[in-house]
């Protein structure tokens, strides 16, 4: 929250109006100038409830003073009082129109009370009024950027910094709507930037730490949550942040204390009790986690994180109208876009639960829609260049070449394939074999990628590279494998990467599961992805970057041996899947575990978006899911054509390819 424009904060100081002086004894005039001046005071030391009165006081004496009306106001404000905060700023334009600060104030007001037409017409009074206060367009930018206008924000908060290059508000408000925009790599200078003028400024580091996660760097943002916290022992959102970044690291211990930690700092905290149930969904405890969200609901009615987390982890029913009334409600708010994306994707899955299929369809393409308006857009010239390049780095006589300086590890297992096509579930059921160990999604390859691409495809720099990749991947793995034979890396993405793992591990196995296109693409988007997937909000894109998926596993499929890739048809799996288990457990040289056929019942973290479904026995009700949408799928239905039959389970050769 941007700190009110009155006296103690740097803003202009509109003391009262000369016919109200004229009005007064100079006694009692500078008795209300001393009175205001204490409530000031009072107001810097961070006590604006004990400044009330004083402000009160003074107006009893001068009641047509601009400056303790507005100070009034700024007070109320602190103290959580936005509502009566307005009507004071108003009382004060009424002796003083023209003060740009005052109209800011009233903006900060009005947009807490979510009147934000009214607070944007405010912001702009007052870059009328001063087109010079760097200020006022700061406070516009705010109001732009909440009711969604982020480029336009971007632009106040441009102007703002030029007229004031150390303004470390502005910094950090530009870049946050950068993030929002997408674009996260711009955003990290203008937080060390703010973080270089104020070190002390908690707010900076916590805004740096954001953007390093959505990076991809957990590391670096956990540490800038703690140096957040070390300033401000109290700050509930960088407790959540590190939570969240502890959490995706698997530190599930670390991540609820953290969550205790914001509790301890405010016990009515809706947020934490939902990341608490994610916790506990992580680990298969769906009915701890759903009472975790319902605790959030009773806390906070309008928290839209508690509903999505409810759907997320059962199945709706008709009977769930409550639930129901009041996702719809909240989508009658202004709510940020993130959360009404939320909500239209949990929106679309309590009608794809109880079979309305056309309202399912509606909101997911809603959320679809509002989704492209949040971050970059897939760049589809991208991909394709870098699938050129991939195919170009590897063939027969370079993977010789590479292999020089390879690894003689078995024990890494990587599970590849689109989103959504079984690669959660394939790691679950392998998973529970004693001697597995699911490391989950292991975020590597696709860096050891851009650092082996440096170097020079095909160099002898480049696979220089190859040893050190292959220890720093195995260190990686071991750390955590606790004596597992076989480890598991089911990132899916990783099958851009498939010739680069085979050149550093030509003994370590690759799965690549494979399901109906449709089917895949379809629950892709019906699928939350937020920013990580941006070519699965359109379906002309998710063709296209199925269309290079194949491409690119055409070629390993040429390239590798059968000894190091299998190819496994979900479908297939779900149909037959002690026969398809066997055969994956002899690919990658273990024995029969009937634990395997009980994977629902194993006990581990998992973090991906299929969490509640490999707590399921398997079942076939998403194959063939894609009919039920048949009338919209447009783009897609290309790609039925992709489609082939699957080997038998008990055939010994690698699988016939489909593709």
């Amino acid at each position: 929250m941007p700190a009110a424009a009155d006296a103690p904060n740097g803003g202009d100081n509109p003391r009262g109006s000369g016919a109200s002086v004229a009005m007064l004894n100079n006694d009692r005039v500078q008795e209300a100038l001393r009175l205001i001046d204490a409530a000031d005071a009072l107001r810097a030391r961070g006590q604006p409830r004990q400044s009330l009165p004083l402000y009160r006081r003074a107006l009893e004496i001068d009641p047509r003073s601009a400056e303790a009306r507005n100070n009034l106001g700024s007070a109320l404000l602190e103290t959580g009082q936005p509502a009566e905060a307005a009507g004071w700023y108003q009382l004060a334009l009424e002796v003083k129109a023209d003060s740009a600060k005052i109209h800011c104030n009233l903006a900060n007001a009005l947009w807490q009370l979510g009147r934000l037409p009214e607070a944007r017409a405010a912001a702009r009074r007052a870059t009328a009024l001063d087109p010079q206060s760097s200020v006022a367009h700061n406070y516009l930018g705010l109001m732009l950027a909440a009711l969604g206008q982020r480029q336009q924000a971007a632009a106040s908060y441009r102007q703002a910094l030029t007229l004031n290059p150390r303004y470390v508000e502005a910094l950090n408000n530009l870049g946050n709507v950068l993030r929002d925009l997408g674009q996260r790599r711009e955003a990290l200078p203008l937080y060390r930037r703010a973080i270089e003028l104020d070190p002390q400024r908690a707010g900076s580091h916590y805004n740096l730490g954001n953007a390093l996660f959505e990076l991809g760097q957990p590391a670096a943002a956990a540490a800038s949550f703690r140096s957040a916290l070390a300033l401000q022992p109290d700050y509930r959102q960088a407790h959540l942040s590190l939570a969240a970044v502890l959490r995706m690291q698997g530190c599930a211990s670390e991540a609820e204390a953290s969550c205790r930690d914001a509790l301890a700092v405010d016990p009515g905290c809706a947020e934490a009790m939902t990341v608490l149930g994610d916790l506990r969904a992580d680990r298969g405890r769906f009915a701890e986690a759903l009472q975790l969200f319902e605790r959030a609901l009773d806390l906070d009615p309008h928290f839209p994180v508690a509903y999505c987390g409810i759907a997320a982890h059962r199945k709706m029913t008709r009977e769930d109208t409550a639930w129901l009334q009041g996702a719809q409600g909240l989508l009658t708010k202004h709510l940020q876009l993130e959360h009404e994306i939320s909500l239209r994707y949990a929106l679309g899955k309590y009608f794809d639960d109880v079979g309305q299929y056309d309202e399912a369809f509606s909101h997911y393409r809603q959320a679809n829609e509002l989704s492209k308006r949040h971050g970059a857009q897939y760049n589809r010239a991208k991909l394709s260049q870098r699938t050129d390049r991939l195919l170009a780095a590897f063939d027969s006589t370079l993977l010789r070449q590479y292999h020089s300086g390879a690894s003689a590890s078995e024990l890494p297992v990587f599970i590849i394939g689109m989103p959504r096509s079984g690669t959660s579930l394939t790691e679950q059921i392998l998973a529970s074999h004693p001697s597995v160990f699911g490391a989950g999604e292991v975020r590597f390859w696709d860096r050891a990628f851009v650092a082996f691409e440096k170097a020079g495809l095909g160099s002898e720099s480049a696979a220089s590279l190859i040893p050190d990749m292959a220890r720093d991947y195995l260190g990686r793995l071991t750390a955590s494998a606790g004596g597992a034979l076989r480890v598991i890396d089911k990132m899916p993405a990783n099958f851009l990467f498939a010739g680069l793992i085979h050149a550093a591990f030509p003994r370590a196995r690759i799965i690549h599961m494979q399901r109906h296109p449709i089917d895949t693409c379809l629950s892709i988007y019906f699928q939350n992805f937020f920013t990580t997937a941006r070519y699965g909000n359109d379906f002309d894109d998710l063709a296209h970057y199925y269309g290079e998926y194949v491409r690119i596993t055409n070629h390993w499929r040429a390239l590798l041996p059968a000894s190091s890739l299998l190819e496994v048809p979900y479908e297939a799996l779900i149909a037959n899947q002690e026969a398809w288990t066997r055969r994956m457990l002899d690919f990658i040289g273990l024995p029969w575990d009937e634990r395997c056929l009980e994977f629902h019942r194993t006990e581990r973290v998992v973090i991906t978006a299929s969490r509640w479904q490999v707590r399921q026995p398997i079942y076939g009700a998403s194959v063939g899911r894609w009919r039920r949408y048949e009338k919209y799928l447009g783009p897609l239905r290309r790609l039925e054509s992709l489609v082939a039959q699957p080997p038998p389970a008990g055939a010994h050769a690698q699988v016939t390819p489909i593709m």
